[in-house]
């Protein structure tokens, strides 16, 4: 199949679930997106089996030769965190750096520890092999919150605006750091080794250098664009900003992920204001909308299908379930801290299990997960990744809402 056919059948398949979940289910769009994904996969492993000569197998063929981890971190990561990133109020997040900060880092390399120290105890309990190298791989991989999947349902969520900034903001900012870690993991993994002051430095460097790439980058766009008046440029400029800083970072070896993200807030806020007459900023924040609505929905769709590479042994279920517990486990103890302070100091009811439930694992965590290097492990890493993504985008995704409401129904006044 061409690259074009291949583009065709995923977007009609978007279109289509798209069109059922608004007509019929109105679910999360991520939620909808990776079960429609998930279900086509199997009617099409099905399909294959009961006509072999019918044609599906190259279809088959043609999804399985998609290369997730490119499109997600290479592709698609760039776009939608931008687009995210203009949707927060810098002002707010300002104001909750702390918090953020603290979660977006210590709050990753905790939840690393907690969960790959959990995991290698749960698979030599289950006699399955899994060294503890690997096990902090996993951890690390899975740790970092999604910034796609959280933005998404804090957008559905009826949450205060403190807690919808430090969900928003460290589910941004935690990407650059959890990509370090989980290199650093991957090279102990593999006998490559790490120093952790080199370690430790590697993460401060790629960190801070990707903020202060994406401000340089973002306030030299603002002074460009109060040069002119032209929606249609103005647009393009914001396009170019994007792609152009987030591959910048990748070639001088800072943080893309948080320098895409430190240019997006300053253009959706100051940009927005002084650089932009309304006509402009009206179609600035359509285009952006637009971009993250169906770039959304595409990478959710092919997370599901991607359930066809995905090497699956039910010897494994129940590490499986093992992991869905500690990384929910790690997760409320990394955030219960800062939601005891919300709750207590701030008057925000229930802030605890919102922020350990508004936590969810999507597409970055599978998309590492595939550029783990064939082994032994990897069908494992693989497989407990798919799971506990599945269970995070669904279960989570589905009953969000529902701890958003309480958390508005028993929200004290400030």
């Amino acid at each position: 199949m061409t690259l074009f056919q291949i583009a065709a059948i995923f977007l009609g398949l978007v279109g289509a679930a798209g069109w059922v979940n608004a007509r019929f289910l109105h679910w999360p769009s991520a939620a909808a997106m990776v079960l429609a994904g998930t279900l086509n996969a199997g009617l099409l492993m099905l399909f294959v089996r009961v006509f072999p000569g019918a044609g599906g197998a190259e279809l088959v063929q043609a999804i399985s030769g998609v290369d997730f981890p490119q499109a997600v971190l290479g592709y698609l990561l760039a776009f939608l965190l931008f687009a995210g990133a203009m949707q927060v109020d810098l002002a707010e997040l300002r104001r909750r750096r702390l918090s953020i900060w603290s979660l977006a880092t210590l709050g990753v390399l905790a939840s690393t520890l907690i969960v790959g120290a959990g995991l290698w105890l749960a698979a030599h309990l289950l006699g399955l092999r899994l060294s503890l190298p690997w096990a902090f791989v996993f951890g690390a991989l899975i740790s970092p919150t999604d910034p796609i999947a959280v933005l998404a349902a804090v957008r559905r969520g009826r949450l205060s605006k403190l807690l919808e900034v430090v969900l928003q903001g460290e589910a941004l900012f935690n990407d650059g750091v959890g990509i370090v870690v989980f290199t650093a993991a991957l090279a102990v993994a593999v006998g490559g080794g790490v120093q952790p002051l080199h370690a430790i430095s590697a993460v401060a460097i790629q960190a801070l250098g990707g903020l202060a790439l994406g401000i340089a980058s973002g306030w030299l766009m603002i002074r460009v664009l109060r040069a002119i008046d032209d929606y249609a440029v103005e647009v393009a400029l914001s396009l170019a900003l994007a792609t152009g800083v987030y591959a910048v970072a990748q070639a001088i070896g800072v943080s893309g992920p948080i320098s895409v993200v430190a240019a997006g807030l300053l253009i959706g806020d100051q940009g927005l204001k002084t650089a932009m007459s309304e006509t402009t900023r009206r179609y600035v924040r359509g285009f952006w909308t637009l971009v993250d609505e169906i770039l959304n929905a595409l990478l959710f769709m092919l997370l599901g299908l991607e359930l066809l590479v995905i090497p699956f042994n039910l010897r494994l279920a129940g590490l499986w379930a093992a992991a869905v517990v500690l990384v929910l486990a790690a997760r409320f103890a990394v955030v219960l801290p800062w939601g005891a302070y919300f709750q207590f100091r701030r008057k925000e009811r229930y802030a605890g299990l919102v922020l350990g439930w508004g936590g969810l694992h999507g597409a970055l965590s599978l998309a590492l997960a595939l550029s783990v290097p064939r082994s032994d492990t990897q069908p494992l890493i693989l497989s407990t990744t798919y799971a506990v993504v599945i269970f995070s985008i669904v279960a989570q995704g589905l009953t969000f809402g529902r701890v958003a409401d309480w958390h508005a129904a028993g929200r004290e006044p400030s």
